[in-house]
């Protein structure tokens, strides 16, 4: 079992109840070795693996969630309540709760996803076009004394020298952001993954313009296929930013070349500057704040910065 399976774990409690609790090692860690909240893609995953324990169908193909608190590295549960259960969808309310307080509101549909060449009506746009995977930026080259640590130690992600100049404080000038993605564990890509996959893109406007904090306030994601064994390649770019806010549309690609998942969300433009500015690079999550905070503020942990994600 990889570490990313471990941290992902449900544990029944009857009642469509389950305990589970955010994991230190998928937790962001700052340059200074400070040690914050769990990425909300992983957390998503978690929450998914609560909804598919009972669901007649077995893939997640529409999954919207509000990121309304911080969580903290302490025991919580997901509460799973099925709205409907019909013969080709199934969807279901699943809450990510902490002393009785709800950290991620989110919304599952299930069903069955068909055979792409198994006939019928079929089209796709074209996919992203990506250098080969080792002309691309990795973020643990960037990420200094934490490179190994937290997050940025489980997962390898590659962007698009295209799209990477923000790290080296020469932004593109265009919200884009490419990259490869895949766990530095050997895991065959899965719904769970492509969970994490959707988000795990640096925020796009990071190709206009360094920032700080950017959380995620809602998000929703499609899974369009099973995912071939291999890396996934991910493309992600805004349409529009203003006042405060800014909208991010991502895919996910698979090795076989097919779109496997869609996201969109809605996020605000973080406050003050992130990402590296030289020496050793802050390992800081642009979707988390330094510490968790209680209150209202949705936040969807999130990469930025020299980390790997």
């Amino acid at each position: 079992m990889t570490a990313f399976d471990e941290a992902t774990a449900i544990t029944p409690e009857g009642d469509g109840c389950y305990a589970i609790r955010p994991d230190e090692r998928f937790a962001i860690v700052s340059g200074d070795g400070t040690v914050g909240a769990v990425n909300g893609g992983v957390l998503l995953a978690t929450v998914l693996r609560a909804v598919l324990d009972t669901s007649p169908h077995p893939d997640p193909v529409a999954t919207s969630a509000h990121f309304l608190r911080v969580p903290r590295l302490d025991k919580a549960r997901v509460q799973v309540t099925w709205l409907k259960q019909g013969r080709t969808a199934a969807t279901a309310r699943a809450a990510l709760l902490q002393d009785d307080a709800c950290v991620i509101d989110t919304t599952v549909t299930t069903g069955t996803l068909g055979d792409p060449d198994g006939g019928g009506l079929n089209w796709t746009g074209e996919p992203p076009v990506l250098p080969p995977v080792e002309e691309c930026t990795g973020f643990a080259d960037f990420a200094g004394a934490t490179r190994r640590t937290g997050y940025a130690g489980h997962v390898d992600l590659r962007l698009d020298p295209a799209t990477s100049g923000w790290l080296r404080g020469q932004p593109a000038g265009v919200p884009e952001m490419r990259g490869y993605f895949q766990l530095r564990e050997e895991r065959l890509p899965d719904a769970y993954l492509l969970a994490l996959a959707v988000d795990a893109l640096p925020p796009v406007i990071f190709g206009i313009a360094r920032a700080g904090w950017s959380p995620t306030v809602e998000l929703t994601w499609h899974m369009r296929a099973v995912p071939a064994p291999g890396l996934l390649r991910l493309a992600a770019r805004s349409r529009h930013v203003s006042g405060g806010w800014f909208d991010e549309e991502s895919e996910v690609w698979d090795s076989a070349g097919r779109l496997v998942a869609q996201s969109r969300q809605i996020a605000r433009v973080g406050r003050g500057r992130g990402g590296p500015t030289g020496g050793d690079p802050v390992i800081a999550d642009s979707r988390v704040p330094a510490q968790p905070s209680g209150g209202s503020g949705g936040s969807s942990p999130r990469a930025s910065n020299a980390k790997a994600r």
